[in-house]
């Protein structure tokens, strides 16, 4: 009997997050479309060169950017271009970068293919 209870489904909606270009606020992406990844190393997934100086950093740090699949605003990806810098569709602003072979997220973690958009330069809002 304590089965049956168990397949009690919550009411509660989860609230949908979507992410806006901070200086235009067009919608640029959904929680559906980032694409999840498991946090890296940190700095031991770098090279030498772009460690930072600090050796007793020994957390990862949180990661930066997102990271979503393709979407039709995504115009030089529409044109055929292997990377490119991400604009917004609004008012052009620098959101990110993709690359078809794949970039490293600030958390060390390689994403392939990357389409990667900064936080920074986005408003998470919840509906």
């Amino acid at each position: 009997m304590e089965a049956a209870n168990n397949t009690d489904v919550s009411t509660e909606a989860k609230p949908q997050v979507i992410y806006r270009c901070k200086k235009c606020r067009r919608i640029v992406a959904s929680a559906e479309q980032v694409v999840p990844h498991e946090p890296g190393e940190g700095q031991k997934c770098f090279k030498w060169k772009k460690r930072s100086n600090n050796p007793w950093e020994q957390e990862a740090p949180q990661c930066s950017s997102i990271f979503v699949e393709p979407m039709k605003w995504m115009q030089v990806v529409e044109d055929g271009c292997v990377q490119d810098k991400l604009q917004c569709l609004g008012c052009k602003a620098r959101l990110g970068y993709f690359n078809w072979a794949g970039m490293q997220c600030n958390c060390g973690a390689w994403i392939n293919p990357a389409f990667q958009l900064h936080k920074s330069r986005l408003d998470e809002c919840q509906l």
